[in-house]
């Protein structure tokens, strides 16, 4: 899987997939589209009718008669009622196409959601927090823009234009529609060329946005390590420098659209003094009215409106493109951890697990794990040690099957974990990990995580199994206290008796402990490894640990060194052997004993 194209530069053609992607949206809800379009036309129907109402309001005032009837009132009612009708029409348009739209962004961030869920570990570990979640903002929001001007503005403009150049021909002549129609082509035609030329600056400006959302929202998440370093100035400065490159940009993008904007108001203004000099020419001569005059005024203006707008919805659709083809990379990247075709659900009966000859790695030039082979009996007890960097987080990263093995086998009951579905994979295995990373909700709701649909009173049971009670006792909200971004309110040793509460809401057969208590101090260190014993039992448990005093009650020990497994054995066996796991024994006991002696 290339992770790499998610940041490649979106080209400038139409991206005809988004148009596919949107079309069954517009078609589940085909009678709302159907009478949203019943009401456009009868919106366009007001919209054309109006200017011939004024034309005859004009020359009734304009006639001999005009001296005896003060106002045609009868037409100037029904030039009202036509504006009236026009902007009504469009309205209930626009209101039952809304539901549309919001249907539409509802299901496609919610896909675009699911699916950044689905893909591997890989892509999270190199993802931009900041400018990911701007580019799926600005990609539904361009969708959305996309469906409802589309259908409702660039069709319904182009009918216009035919219906006003078919009355120009027919009733006034070709010079008319002439004009029209030359200016029409002029308009689009500048505003398609100078739209393609403006979109770099359009594409510039929204990944110096991201950049510097990324950049805001990586340094506030990382708040304490900016105080510990006195690093206040520096991140100012790193920030300023991005959005110093997000004001250059949006500044080329304002003056690219002065440029257009400037273009398309000197081919109206053309347009409309040509249109206005022939029909005075005309009225001169005695060919036409003053209320002909008028009319082709008020057609005009009506025309180049939305003219005007189709200028700014066509700029808009290719900035909504720009923005739509981040969001598209994303749903196009496929994850490389993925379930065989009807996979069955794993169904764990006694929980065996056998880790045969597995290797892996990152990159071929730097391989992790290599032969690794030792087994887990149901019930038991089983702990991997080694020096930082042996592999030991690695083996649960593959056994929740966040990647794929380069060889061997991970079996659970005889199953080879690649056959199963990742979800019953993962549902079977419940974790305390090193580093627990909380949600900004209440201290319950952070337990009941492990269990979603769990009642209050399982919850409030896993608290007091997992010795919480004291603590959240003591909270000036109780169990309602809110723990803070990412948990910061509470202390290593809290959020640990947190995740063990999880865990055992959680109910799964076999538990891993991955480094559970190496941040901690050693009273919660005591306090947690006794709880963690009592979640253990009856439990097949693989315990990943760095301080050996944590597991001398395991019933197997498995040293790795350099990726491959040294020794296997209990505690006392490995002391007798007198190799790596002897030689890590006797150093952490000096280091302990130093640091009590000062």
């Amino acid at each position: 899987m290339n992770h790499g194209n998610y940041d490649s530069e979106p080209n400038q053609q139409i991206n005809w997939h988004l148009i596919r992607m949107i079309w069954p949206y517009l078609m589940e809800y085909r009678s709302r589209v159907l009478l949203a379009l019943g009401f456009l036309i009868l919106a366009k129907v007001g919209s054309v009718a109006g200017p011939f109402i004024l034309k005859h309001i004009v020359d009734a005032l304009d006639s001999e008669k005009s001296q005896i009837i003060a106002a045609p009132i009868a037409l100037v009612f029904a030039y009202g009622l036509a504006r009236f009708a026009n902007v009504l029409f469009g309205e209930l348009r626009d209101t039952i196409f809304g539901r549309v739209t919001e249907r539409a962004m509802r299901k496609i961030g919610l896909e675009v959601f699911q699916h950044l869920h689905n893909l591997d570990l890989d892509f999270h570990l190199n993802r931009r927090t900041g400018g990911l979640s701007r580019d799926i903002e600005r990609g539904t929001t361009g969708i959305s823009f996309l469906m409802r001007f589309f259908v409702f503005n660039i069709v319904p403009t182009f009918i216009e234009i035919f219906m006003v150049v078919g009355i120009f021909l027919f009733n006034y002549g070709w010079g008319f529609a002439l004009i029209t129609l030359v200016a029409v082509i002029l308009y689009t035609g500048y505003s398609v060329v100078a739209t393609e030329w403006r979109t770099k600056f359009v594409r510039e400006a929204n990944m110096a946005d991201s950049a510097s959302n990324t950049r805001a929202v990586d340094s506030l998440l990382n708040f304490e390590t900016v105080k510990y370093f006195t690093n206040e100035e520096f991140e100012a400065k790193r920030y300023d420098y991005e959005l110093e490159k997000w004001e250059l940009a949006r500044r080329k993008n304002r003056l690219s659209l002065f440029s257009l904007n400037g273009g398309q108001a000197l081919i109206i203004a053309l347009a409309m003094t040509s249109m206005m000099w022939l029909a005075a020419h005309r009225v001169a001569a005695g060919s036409m009215t003053i209320g002909d005059f008028v009319l082709i005024n008020a057609f005009m203006i009506q025309l180049f409106m939305p003219l005007n707008f189709l200028g700014f919805v066509y700029r808009e659709i290719k900035g909504s493109m720009a923005n739509i083809e981040k969001m598209l990379q994303l749903l196009d990247v496929r994850p490389s951890v993925n379930d065989k075709a009807q996979a069955p659900e794993l169904q764990p009966a006694t929980a065996n697990i056998e880790f045969r000859d597995v290797s892996f790695f990152y990159r071929p030039d730097r391989e992790i794990l290599r032969g690794v082979s030792f087994s887990i009996d149901s019930g038991e007890k089983v702990a991997v040690v080694g020096a930082s960097g042996a592999g030991k987080s690695t083996l649960v990263k593959l056994l929740f099957r966040f990647y794929d093995l380069t060889g061997g086998t991970i079996t659970i009951d005889g199953i080879d974990i690649s056959e199963v579905s990742k979800h019953s994979l993962r549902q079977a295995i419940g974790i305390v990990p090193q580093d627990t990373v909380l949600f900004n909700d209440s201290v319950f709701e952070n337990v009941r995580y492990g269990n979603p649909e769990a009642s209050d009173a399982e919850v409030t049971e896993a608290i007091r199994l997992a010795h919480l009670d004291d603590f959240i006792s003591q909270l000036p909200d109780g169990h309602r206290t809110m723990v803070g971004e990412r948990g910061l309110k509470l202390s290593g040793g809290e959020k640990q008796r947190v995740a063990i509460a999880r865990t055992i809401l959680k109910r799964s057969p076999i538990l891993v402990f991955d480094e559970a208590t190496s941040s901690l101090d050693s009273k919660s260190e005591q306090a947690i490894l006794k709880a963690l014993r009592e979640v253990a039992k009856g439990h097949t448990s693989l315990v990943i640990a760095h301080r050996l005093s944590t597991i001398i009650d395991a019933d197997k020990i498995v040293v790795l060194d350099q990726g491959q497994v040294v020794e296997q054995g209990t505690h006392e066996q490995l002391l007798e052997l007198r190799g790596h796991y002897a030689e890590l024994w006797f150093t952490q006991q000096k280091e302990q004993q130093k640091a009590i002696a000062t």
